[in-house]
């Protein structure tokens, strides 16, 4: 353990990251590797899109997500709107939204909510579907992540029922669009840490 914390001081706030995300030395190594590897042009941010020719950079080369019929919504979630590249420290502050939950850990009340709750993983996944982060999910919106889910293995006709059913059922205000309230009492009976929760290195 010793080596992991010596090398981990060779990464920039690496002692604050662990502290604010709750990774450990370990975590924070192999996630380093990880953007490291990802990092095609070795300038310490990960990049959208290539702007001469626009297609998808870096995060591109994580099959997981280029398989993934949503990947390019969970990709587009690391950046903030008009956001072209990530660096090393915001990866990780995303990657803590599926770090899973300590339920023996004790937060005082001055202490911000970690990145790994379950509302700030709904948080995270509400930004999956609110493409163009209004506050709201539109029936456009949700289809356009269904079709991407669901793809071929329907008719659209099908997705618009589903669609059409979930605006119903989760729009309480009756405005056509799901609010992120709505959003969190429709998930009220989910176990979103379950679901929102990758298995890091230990």
């Amino acid at each position: 353990m010793g080596s992991s914390n010596s090398s981990v001081n060779n990464i920039p706030n690496a002692q604050e990251l662990m502290q604010e995300t709750g990774f450990s030395a370990a975590h924070i190594l192999r996630l380093h590797e990880r953007f490291e590897f990802l990092d095609k042009h070795k300038c310490g941010q990960l990049r959208l899109v290539d702007r001469p020719t626009n297609q998808p950079q870096d995060f591109g080369a994580v099959q997981e997500l280029a398989l993934n019929p949503i990947g390019d919504s969970i990709i587009s979630a690391f950046f903030s709107p008009g956001q072209e590249t990530v660096d090393f420290a915001s990866f990780v502050r995303i990657l803590a939204h599926f770090r899973p939950t300590d339920r023996n850990q004790s937060r005082d009340g001055a202490q911000q909510e970690p990145a790994n709750s379950s509302i700030r993983k709904l948080k995270f996944a509400f930004q999956m579907y609110d493409q163009d982060r209004d506050g709201k999910i539109s029936r456009a919106e949700l289809l356009q992540v269904l079709r991407a889910m669901l793809g071929i293995q329907v008719t659209e006709e099908q997705l618009q029922s589903i669609a059409e059913r979930a605006i119903q059922e989760a729009d309480l205000d009756r405005d056509d669009a799901i609010s992120f309230d709505e959003f969190r009492k429709s998930l009220e009976k989910v176990d979103i840490d379950h679901k929102m929760s990758i298995r890091f290195l230990r």
